[in-house]
């Protein structure tokens, strides 16, 4: 078992998350590598601060680390950050918030650093960025139905963020939120045949692949 860190200031947790070498083995799953454990309250408003504002903190990280990074931070199983969204203890405004957050951290990161490939294709020469930007909504441990109003609310700040990222204008990030809306469709059919039907009006010219996959997730039908 690595070590325990029960805190680490700011900019020692944006190291911790992603200041390793990559390409390369994954440094998460040495059985000796050092973990964070830090009050849920705390690891979302690191979480919250970092993709608010992303580029200052990670402009000198390559897009292999930030690939491997934000794979570490999102998943389940490997980081466990993202499960406070799901934790009582935390504040529902500060949930809301860092839900909207992944806003920003496509417009300012991900939509300048990932290539114009679509993953679910597996169209080479796609960027190593690409591949998180793409499973953001997959490898995430969160998901929430409208039974309760907390439910609601979360629910619709994530269905929210993922219909803003759905109109920036780069194909990487379309691709990502049609990807989480796909899975969402099972629990918020109405809301994701909304949101994609929006999406396929403003966008008749793009991509014939891209149009395909959107009208597949709005059935639910992506992997």
């Amino acid at each position: 078992m690595g070590q325990r860190i029960d805190f680490l200031p700011f900019d020692g947790w944006v190291r911790h998350t992603f200041d390793h070498p990559a390409p390369g083995p994954e440094w998460y799953f040495d059985l000796d590598a050092p973990f964070w454990a830090g009050p849920p309250r705390l690891t979302i408003a690191y979480v919250t601060r970092l993709f608010e504002d992303p580029c200052p903190v990670l402009a000198g990280y390559t897009d292999e680390q930030l690939n491997r990074g934000f794979w570490y931070l999102l998943s389940n199983g490997l980081s466990d950050y993202m499960c406070a969204l799901a934790d009582a203890s935390v504040p529902l405004a500060d949930r809301v918030r860092c839900v909207r957050s992944f806003v920003p951290v496509f417009e300012n990161l991900l939509a300048v650093r990932c290539t114009p490939h679509l993953s679910h294709l597996d169209e080479p020469g796609a960027g190593p960025l690409n591949l998180a930007g793409y499973m953001w909504w997959d490898i995430i441990p969160f998901g929430v139905a409208p039974t309760d109003a907390s439910g609601r609310e979360l629910g619709e700040a994530t269905l929210g963020a993922m219909a803003d990222i759905l109109t920036i204008d780069r194909v990487a990030c379309q691709e990502s939120a049609l990807h989480g809306l796909g899975h969402w469709q099972r629990r918020w059919p109405t809301e994701v045949a909304r949101i994609i039907d929006e999406f396929l009006a403003r966008n008749a010219n793009a991509r014939a692949e891209l149009l395909a996959y959107a009208r597949s997730a709005r059935g639910g039908c992506v992997l």
